[in-house]
């Protein structure tokens, strides 16, 4: 049981923490319906990740033994039989795609395609130089239209700007990551890592460094559902923080692979991630009316 709970990743759920962005930022975190609609879409979402994730782990198998660190997988280890793996990700598919649905047709739509486009990239996707990243940035930017989807609420435009920006930011210091600690290895392991060098992969994520900042800040004065008082503004540095502190990680401490286990483990990227939530909603919920 315990390697069927590992197998399901739940450390990475924290990514479909996402699902709430719409309802905090349509200004409706204080409605309980809304709360329990965008919880429950919270816990489809969860179970269609690490049923991907299954699936992933499954078409990586042979390659993951053969990882330093992917080795350990419940799935790579032995813990959890093929056999077990399948059913277990049938079941979880079949739950977010029926939980889904009852939640609101367009939810399970939006959740249908999150299935697809993942089942794809496990497949095909993976393999081809930069869609590979666009396709983990589109993940993420599904989460975040879904969440707002499940509540009904607005989706601004800003929502697909700054998160396919911060996720691209993500997905290529996961590349990054897995190039060096594979080192002469990493074609053997992913053919598509052969495709990348540590300089292209160091131009590309300063154009989206800079472009996140620049399309953050143009957020927190030029959103129409912001106070007028310019407030939001307030939340800048956290973000900046945020992003040299990952940067950071990932220069000097070799770290970036995962951001769940950045999260998670570095306590001043945590603190300051709750401090720029608390501070954005402060300011949503109670700045001067607009």
């Amino acid at each position: 049981m315990r390697g069927l709970i590992r197998e399901m990743r739940p450390r990475q759920w924290s990514k479909n923490l996402l699902l709430f962005f719409g309802l905090i930022f349509a200004q409706k975190l204080t409605d309980p319906y809304l709360l329990g609609l965008a919880t429950a879409g919270f816990v489809v979402f969860c179970a269609a990740s690490s049923a991907i994730y299954i699936v992933n782990d499954l078409v990586d198998l042979d390659r993951d033994r053969h990882h330093p660190v992917k080795r350990n997988r419940p799935l790579a280890a032995g813990t959890v039989t093929p056999i077990q793996a399948v059913v277990l990700a049938v079941v979880l598919l079949v739950f977010s795609i029926v939980g889904a649905f009852a939640l609101r047709p367009e939810f399970g739509v939006i959740t249908l395609a999150y299935i697809a486009l993942m089942v794809a990239y496990s497949f095909w996707l993976k393999h081809i130089v930069l869609i590979d990243v666009f396709a983990i940035a589109a993940g993420f930017v599904i989460r975040a239209v879904a969440g707002a989807i499940v509540v009904g609420v607005p989706i601004s435009p800003w929502l697909y700007v700054c998160t396919v920006l911060a996720a691209l930011f993500v997905a290529l210091a996961k590349r990054r990551h897995e190039l060096l600690l594979l080192s002469t290895g990493a074609g053997r392991h992913r053919r598509i890592l052969e495709e990348y060098s540590p300089e292209l992969l160091d131009q590309l994520i300063t154009v989206v460094t800079a472009a996140t900042v620049m399309a953050y800040s143009l957020y927190t004065f030029s959103a129409e559902n912001l106070p007028k008082n310019h407030a939001m503004m307030l939340t800048l540095p956290f973000v900046l923080y945020g992003i040299f502190r990952y940067l950071y990680l990932m220069y000097m401490k070799n770290g970036g692979g995962s951001p769940e286990e950045v999260l998670m483990k570095d306590a001043p990227f945590l603190v300051n991630a709750v401090l720029w939530m608390a501070t954005a909603v402060a300011i949503l919920y109670f700045s001067a009316p607009r």
